[in-house]
C-alpha cells in the first residue's frame, strides 16, 4: 500500500494500537514517517507494510457541524453526545439523527476521534415547466423566477432536500435529482 503526507494510519508499536499521521515519505526504503497521537512529540519510522491506513468514516454535513461547534467550544465527547436541557443547543436534525439508529451514536464517536468525510448531500433541481425554461433559480437576495437550469451569475439553480422543504414544502414535488438530468444531456 503506497501512503501520502496526511493520511491517517494505525501502527502496532511495541504490542499496541496507535494512530497517527504520515509526514513523510522515504521512497528509497519504502518507509514512511508518522506522528503518533498521544505519544511525545517524536515522529516514528515505519515500513510501509507496517502501517494500515484509517477509514475515515461518513457523516451528514449538520453531524460535521456539531462536531466542530462542540469542539471549537472545548467540549467533551459525552458532553457532545447529551441531549439535557442544558445542551439545549444541540441543533433537532442531530438528536433525530442519534434517535434514528443506535450506530449512528457509535459513528458520531468514530468521527469525534478518529476523524471524518462529510456525506456528499444529494443536490435536486426544481423544474415546473417542461422545457429549457422552467427550472426554479433563486437570486442571493432570495428573489425567485423561472429560468434555464445553468443559471446565472448569482443564482442558485441546484438545491438540498432542505433547502427546498425551507422555501416551500410543496415544491418538494417538483425535484429532478441532478445526476438523472445531467445523464441525459
Amino acid at each position: 500500500m503506497k501512503f501520502k503526507k496526511g493520511d491517517l494510519v494505525e501502527v502496532i508499536w511495541r504490542s499496541e494500537l496507535y494512530r497517527g499521521a504520515v509526514t513523510q515519505v522515504v521512497e528509497v526504503t519504502n518507509e514512511i514517517v508518522v506522528k503518533l497521537a498521544k505519544k511525545p512529540a517524536i515522529d516514528y519510522l515505519f515500513k510501509q507494510n507496517q502501517v494500515s491506513k484509517v477509514e475515515l468514516v461518513k457523516v451528514p454535513q449538520f453531524v460535521a457541524d456539531w462536531i466542530e461547534y462542540c469542539k471549537k467550544h472545548c467540549w467533551g465527547l459525552s458532553e457532545a453526545l447529551e441531549d439535557t436541557y442544558e445542551n439545549s443547543c444541540m441543533p433537532e436534525e442531530v438528536m433525530d439523527w442519534f434517535e434514528d439508529c443506535r450506530e449512528n451514536q457509535e459513528l458520531f464517536a468514530r468521527a469525534w476521534l478518529d476523524g471524518y468525510e462529510v456525506e456528499k448531500e444529494p443536490l435536486y433541481y426544481v423544474i415546473f415547466l417542461d422545457g429549457g425554461l422552467g427550472f426554479l433559480n433563486v437570486y442571493y437576495t432570495g428573489a425567485r423566477l423561472l429560468n434555464c437550469h445553468l443559471g446565472s451569475e448569482g443564482y442558485k439553480t441546484k438545491f438540498t432536500e432542505s433547502e427546498i422543504k425551507n422555501m416551500d414544502i410543496n415544491y418538494w414535488q417538483f425535484r429532478v435529482p441532478v445526476e438523472d438530468l445531467e445523464e441525459t444531456e
